[in-house]
């Protein structure tokens, strides 16, 4: 039977409208495909906000020949192609524990950026895990509770803060929830946890429990969903705060508990009573850091001294006593006698004083030893030799005056922290090599060149000594290339010479500090293959010449501080372009030409100074464009420019400012600071207005230069000022009486200017001495001795002198005026009617003028003949 033609094409397109559509078209070839499309979009978009240095999403792209359900991460039902499960844990943190990895390269393997709400459309998922990446503190987000169909989501160790969002609640199909060791995350309360019927893994370990009422781990516990079998709150400041007996009852209903981990809070005895309501379920129960091995006693307000009877607790494996600043007196060999299981001690911050034998053997073996701002010297603790398990040293400040022992630096190799600053410890430490990850040795008496170094140490800080020798020998020592450092600070020594051309291989190099020496030259253009430097010092030294334009290399410079040096060039209009800047310190130099426009792009800018230069011009008028000035609270600066963040101690930056006569030096509280010092230039032109709207502005320095006009009549709106020294400038007028309105202001100079009339009066402009105002002739008021009611009155007397002189003075020039006109008419009229005088006189002015004619003629023949003399001679 034949079918016909048409019944034949209706059968083919139905086919094709029942098929799915399993073939897409990309760069002219197919690719079959068994994910959602929608679904893969939706990835997509979500890679599109992560930042992923390591480039580990490669795979995912929207021409990918492969099944997006094999994308690195991803997995899909097998039967129906929806994805289930999203596993972007970074793996790479495993491999810290190898000695030859170091934090650094961790953070260069972790996903970062924003998590979009794309993720929405799966609504398969059933697992999603970030954990072990870094998202930069941002907070969780919220709409991660739509996503139902979630039974597991791990965020631990994933950067983030911020307030757990309640929404998380919705999950009621959740088993495994980890938010833990994300520094920053709040709970406000814990109560949407009681939704979570499912909930058998919770991770909450460093979560801060925001409301003090839900510090009390108890009531914490009782809000919690009894289906728990492993349970994390370490270090979430827990309290044992008393509660009434039936506030317990509920702790009994976790029947299934296996594990639960509360150390590292501030339980105490109630513990025991709380401990006694849990089934016979519990397997593992970790309390350290809360008193049953370990006694915590720091940051509180102790005193008195510390009985010997504490070194009968022979299970003692924590001992923690710092930040007790009343505790006193010696610690000596019986404090530790049966300490054999002791492996952290920290009694730093304290005045107590370890008063052992030179000869002592300690029973324990140490893994940490913090002893910092306490007294264990003057001799050096010999002691430590006998230390094998040692990685972390912390004894700085500990006024040991001693010569540091040759055993030491070999015995130093294996320990990875290393602090010994703010001692007078002495020593040549030439040759030797240092192999820990963090190494203080500043603000001691040591010697000698810089040391060697292998590739494990990350930073190194031997300044404020008395180190030697050319700083190129250190930089292209052959060793010293296979470098990580990431911080080097060598700053307040005795380095000398040029800095050599080796940059190149120190590109890990963050934070750069050779201040203070004795070096010379020009910087090299090699210094541009430093692209991770966030910090660059390098002030006080005798560098010249210009700055190289391979600095813009070095994108994400925060910190650029090149005060007092020789350089003798225009300010390069590329450093206007390094819109990172944070700190641009170029005092103090031979800088000249005019300040550029695009000074005002430096929209990060907090400290200002180009004081003590030769600059010129005018002072650009679009300061107000400098955000960070005009709100001290704006968020948004690199932080990383004043801080490093290492597992122990932070390294951090410091400046010298003196922005109220008296140097000062900023640390802790630098990232606040705001400041513009253009003092000692040659500035000309008015203030401008503008610069009134920097309200953040806390220091402001123009004085020495050329300006002139008036002080801005709003400069009252600068309401954060605290020092403004206009002084030894060309400003006139009256001061603004809006300058009475600011509060903070401590520092004021508007001496040796032309100001005129009253000092406002207020509280605040007269608590200034007169100094702050001398030098203004036509000034007057307190605190200047000169009354403004006499200055008046001595004006009034002065108008009328004045006018009494200018009335004498017309008559004198009218009687002048009419005697000269009597005179001139009357020789005149004299010469017109008698003929013999009119002839006499023209004869003699006839004379005269053939006689002076003559005499010219005379002189210039004399000259000529000179003049012809001299040729012929040469």
């Amino acid at each position: 039977m034949r079918i016909p033609f048409a019944y034949l094409m209706l059968l083919l397109l139905s086919s094709i409208a029942i098929t799915p559509l399993n073939f897409i078209l990309c760069k002219g070839e197919y690719s079959k495909v068994t994910c959602n499309l929608k679904e893969k979009q939706a990835l997509l978009k979500f890679k599109k906000g992560l930042t992923d240095p390591m480039n580990w999403l490669s795979s995912w792209s929207e021409c990918n020949q492969q099944d997006c359900c094999s994308w690195i991460g991803v997995r899909c039902n097998n039967n129906t192609g929806r994805i289930t499960e999203l596993s972007l844990g970074n793996s790479f943190h495993s491999q810290l524990e190898d000695s030859s990895l170091e934090d650094e390269e961790y953070y260069d393997h972790t996903l970062g950026g924003e998590i979009s709400s794309s993720l929405n459309e799966l609504e398969f998922l059933t697992s999603f895990n970030l954990s072990f990446n870094d998202f930069k503190s941002i907070q969780i987000p919220s709409f991660l509770g739509s996503l139902r169909s979630l039974t597991h989501l791990d965020l631990n160790v994933a950067g983030f803060s911020g307030l757990i969002p309640h929404q998380l609640g919705n999950l009621s199909n959740l088993h495994y929830l980890g938010l833990g060791d994300n520094w920053g995350l709040e709970a406000d309360n814990l109560h949407w946890t009681s939704n979570l019927l499912s909930l058998k893994y919770l991770k909450l370990s460093d979560v801060y429990a925001h409301n003090y009422k839900h510090r009390s781990w108890p009531q914490v516990l009782g809000v919690l969903p009894s289906s728990i079998t492993e349970l994390h709150l370490s270090g979430c400041r827990l309290q044992s705060i008393a509660v009434p007996p039936q506030g317990y009852a509920t702790i009994a209903n976790f029947t299934s508990l296996r594990v639960l981990d509360i150390s590292h809070n501030d339980l105490n005895d109630e513990l025991k009573r709380v401990l006694s309501n849990f089934s016979t379920s519990l397997e593992i129960l970790d309390l350290n850091s809360n008193n049953l091995q370990a006694l915590g006693l720091s940051g509180n307000k102790l005193n008195g001294t510390i009985p010997k009877s504490l070194g009968l607790l022979s299970n003692l494996s924590f001992l923690l006593m710092g930040n007790n600043s009343l505790l006193r007196g010696p610690i000596d060999e019986a404090h530790f006698y049966k300490l054999s299981k002791l492996e952290y001690l920290d009694m730093s911050s304290t005045n107590l004083f370890l008063n052992v034998n030179s000869s002592w053997v300690p029973p324990f073996q140490l893994k940490h030893f913090r002893m910092y701002s306490c007294k264990m010297g003057p001799n050096f603790p010999v002691w430590l030799r006998n230390q094998k398990s040692l990685k972390q040293l912390w004894i700085s400040n500990s006024r040991i005056s001693d010569i540091v022992p040759s055993w030491f630096w070999n015995w130093m190799l294996q320990v990875r922290f290393v602090d010994i600053s703010g001692n007078q410890m002495s020593g040549d430490i030439s040759g030797i090599l240092l192999n820990s990850s963090f190494i203080n040795l500043s603000s001691n008496r040591l010697k000698g060149k810089l040391p060697q170094l292998t590739s494990h140490v990350n930073v190194l800080k031997v300044s404020k000594n008395s180190i030697s020798g050319p700083i190129s020998s250190f930089l292209c020592e052959r060793m010293n290339r296979a470098n990580k450092l990431a911080v080097l600070d060598v700053s307040n020594n005795l380095l000398s010479g040029e800095l050599g051309n080796c940059w190149m291989h120190w590109e890990s190099l963050k934070h750069l500090n050779l201040g203070t020496n004795n070096l010379f030259g020009k910087i090299p253009n090699s210094i541009g293959n430093l692209s991770r430097l966030v910090s660059l010092r390098l002030h006080n030294n005798s560098f010249a010449g210009y700055l190289p334009s391979t600095l813009q290399n070095c994108s994400q410079l925060g910190f650029l501080d090149i005060c007092q040096n020789k350089f003798n060039q225009t300010i390069p209009l590329w450093i206007w372009d390094m819109t990172n800047l944070v700190i641009l310190s170029l005092k103090s130099n031979y800088f000249m030409g005019k300040l550029h426009q695009k000074i005002c792009d430096l929209s990060s800018l907090i400290v200002l100074d180009l004081s003590n230069n030769s600059l010129s011009g005018s002072i650009p008028s679009c300061l107000n464009k400098i955000e960070t000035m005009v709100d001290a609270g704006s968020l948004g600066l690199s932080y990383s420019a004043f801080v490093y963040i290492y597992d122990y101690e932070p390294y951090k930056e410091s400046l010298i400012l003196d922005p109220k006569g008296n140097k000062l030096e900023y640390e802790n509280n630098l990232p606040f600071v705001r400041t513009i010092d253009l003092s000692r230039n040659r500035l000309s032109g008015l203030i401008p207005s503008e610069i009134t709207a920097l309200t953040g502005m806390k220091f402001l320095n123009l004085s020495s230069n050329n300006l002139f006009g008036q002080i801005p009549k709003d400069i009252g709106e600068m309401k954060s000022l605290e020092s403004l020294d206009l002084s030894m400038n060309y400003i006139s007028g009256e001061i603004p009486q809006s300058l009475s309105s600011l509060s903070f202001l401590s520092c004021l100079n508007l001496s040796y200017n032309n100001l005129s009339g009253r000092i406002p009066k207020s509280t605040q402009l007269q608590s200034f001495d007169a100094y702050s105002y001398i030098g203004n002739a036509e000034l007057c008021g307190d605190p200047l001795t000169k009354n403004c009611t006499r200055q008046k009155e001595s004006n009034s007397d002065s108008f009328s002198r004045q006018g009494r002189d200018d009335s004498g003075k017309s008559e004198f020039y009218i009687g002048m005026g009419v005697g000269f006109a009597v005179s001139f008419w009357g020789v005149c009229s004299v010469l017109f009617c008698n003929r013999t005088w009119r002839h006499a006189y023209f004869q003699f002015v006839e004379n005269m003028t053939n006689y002076i004619y003559v005499i010219a003629v005379l002189k210039v023949k004399w000259i000529n003949g000179k003049l012809r003399s001299s040729q012929l001679i040469t």
